[in-house]
């Protein structure tokens, strides 16, 4: 699989393991479906190289290298394409050729491999890249990908604290201990674009501090542009989604407009009593304004692990319960298929309410155990050479996965379908678990440097569509997709219908057919080719397949659109457009 991510978009060729490319494509060869070149893959094939060198040696190289960013901008693309047309035109030759699954094994192992030196080398954009392959949302890549990227997941390399330091305090043009009480040196995290450190405010307040490296926007720049020059002639179906990308990806370069975001978003939460204290369903940050900049935001710190480990780390302390361990299961996706099955929970997971149940069971067996604790304590437990018997908290109780899952879509829908400013990048480093300690799990959601907001038009429209997608209206749902700008060369209904599902509501194997979402979107695209997508929701259908995502990895499927209809419905009828 070649993955060129592009914020919403997994653009790759894959092959399911085991799966004949030509069977994933309805049994006909890859060369006798269309596609926007010419239908020919051959063709595309040499579309590609022949692009790579008309804009080379046609548009003018100092030209060019400004568009790619500057400095060495260009340098970083022809390196870029160094690996990605080659390997590009490999993985195609073997989808033409059905080659079997020995030789798309090793062709992953290399290519992985070779992937991760490149992206580690270049930095930038590719890192998120790396990132979204490591995090494998919705499974979208071999697990040999996975493990090979899972390194830039915590080892992404920081800057010396010098640059730090520098950053700071020539912003606020004062010594970085005249406005912290305390910094720590060490960062707590490390990413594309900058780092995080912990540091304490001169009133004793805790909080974090990002901190953007210098120059990093003119990197990202170019590396976004090179990406879209690439999909240009290799796949062109994900120009129009990388349009709204790179307009929306821009705008994480400015820590103030991030601030301001986060405040906007955090005080729409609190007003409708979803963000607040412990008793509510999700904290966010308060960001300091006054001590914001361009490349530094300070904000509130949260206490807590990443959503997806704090539930990998609850699994396994059930499981342990039972003196089963991850070992015994080898990965993490067996771990989940055996906590589910060990406490008969079903395969595809349980509802919330049916987790309540099981937790209520336990959390009495807790409070027996507990009882007959404090009565051998009280008894037997005084007697010499015995050892008191400890007390179980509300902590090893299980978490409620599926809760957690329904309440992720509903904040995410108020802010869409209420608000319609939310939070276009909820991907799992985004999404926090707090209280678990405490026995009283909280959400907590951060980064807020890609928040798109929709007119109060597109805002309505898009209640509609939602709807219509809960209700399984096809006429109703194309009719909306026209509104809303769809446009494709035949305008297909049935290609239509299944664009609108799989990019704002489900996408069960039924819907795709046994194919990944991105395959299946391809396949769409070749059936009857997009020449326009409603940019407006681009970035909704980023939230929607990422929180999908999420879901699926813990058995935890949803229909966004069924999730999100009774929001969309009340929003309706207190506008006046039910």
């Amino acid at each position: 699989m070649l993955s060129l991510r592009s914020g919403s978009s997994l653009i790759f060729i894959s092959r399911k393991q085991g799966v004949s490319s030509r069977l994933l494509l309805r049994g006909r060869p890859l060369s006798a479906i269309p596609n926007a070149a010419d239908g020919n893959p051959r063709r595309r094939l040499a579309l590609v190289i022949a692009g790579g060198i008309v804009v080379t040696s046609m548009g003018g190289v100092a030209y060019l290298n400004d568009y790619l960013g500057g400095g060495d901008g260009l340098r970083r693309t022809v390196n870029f394409y160094s690996l990605a047309i080659p390997k590009y035109i490999e993985y195609r030759f073997h989808m033409i050729m059905n080659s079997p699954d020995n030789v798309w094994e090793k062709l992953h192992k290399e290519t992985s491999k070779a992937g991760l030196d490149k992206i580690m080398e270049l930095q930038g954009f590719y890192v998120k890249s790396g990132q979204m392959c490591a995090a494998n949302i919705g499974n979208a890549f071999p697990p040999i990908w996975q493990d090979t990227m899972a390194p830039l997941q915590d080892s992404c390399p920081a800057r010396p604290f010098e640059v730090v330091k520098s950053i700071i305090e020539e912003d606020f043009e004062k010594d970085l201990y005249k406005l912290f009480n305390s910094f720590e040196e060490r960062p707590i995290g490390a990413a594309s674009i900058g780092q995080v450190h912990r540091a304490t405010l001169k009133d004793g307040t805790r909080v974090v501090v990002k901190i953007m490296y210098p120059g990093v926007e003119d990197v990202f720049r170019g590396d976004v542009r090179t990406i879209k020059m690439f999909c240009e002639v290799a796949q062109p179906v994900h120009v129009p989604p990388l349009l709204e990308i790179e307009k929306q990806f821009m705008t994480e370069f400015d820590y103030r407009r991030e601030a301001e975001h986060l405040e906007k978003v955090r005080r729409n939460m609190m007003a409708a009593n979803i963000a607040g204290d412990s008793s509510r369903l999700c904290a966010i940050p308060k960001p300091y304004i006054e001590l914001c900049t361009k490349r530094v935001l300070v904000m509130e710190e949260l206490k807590g692990g990443k959503l997806a480990d704090e539930l990998k780390k609850d699994m396994q302390r059930q499981m342990n319960r039972m003196k089963k361990s991850l070992e015994k299961f080898g990965d993490e996706k067996s771990l989940v298929k055996g906590f589910m099955k060990e406490f008969s929970l079903g395969e595809n997971g349980p509802s919330s309410e049916e987790y309540e149940s099981f937790i209520k069971i336990l959390d009495a067996k807790r409070k027996l155990t507990n009882i007959y604790s404090a009565v051998y304590n009280a008894s037997v437990g005084w007697l010499p050479g015995m050892n008191k018997r400890n007390y179980e908290g509300k902590s090893s109780l299980p978490i409620n996965h599926a809760k957690l899952i329904d309440e992720l879509l509903y904040i995410h829908g108020h802010q869409i379908l209420v608000d319609g400013v939310f939070n276009g990048d909820p991907h799992p480093g985004n999404i926090l678990l707090l209280g678990v300690e405490e026995g009283r799990p909280q959400l907590g959601l951060i980064d807020y440097g890609q928040v798109k907001v929709l007119t109060n038009e597109e805002r309505l429209l898009f209640c509609k569509i939602i709807i219509a997608l809960a209700d399984e209206d096809k006429e109703q749902v194309c009719s909306l997709m026209k509104e809303a700008g769809y446009v494709s060369k035949n305008m297909d209904p049935e290609i239509m219908y299944k664009y609108a599902r799989v990019g704002y509501d489900e996408d069960n194997e039924e819907l795709t057919e046994g194919k990944h979402i991105q395959l299946f979107m391809d396949y769409l695209h070749d059936l009857d080719p997009i020449k326009d997508v409603p940019q407006q929701y681009i970035m909704v259908s980023r939230v929607s397949i990422l929180l999908r995502g999420l879901g699926h990895a813990v058995h935890q499927s949803r229909s966004v659109a069924k999730s999100w209809k009774p929001i969309a419905v009340k929003v309706l009828k207190e506008e006046g457009q039910a």
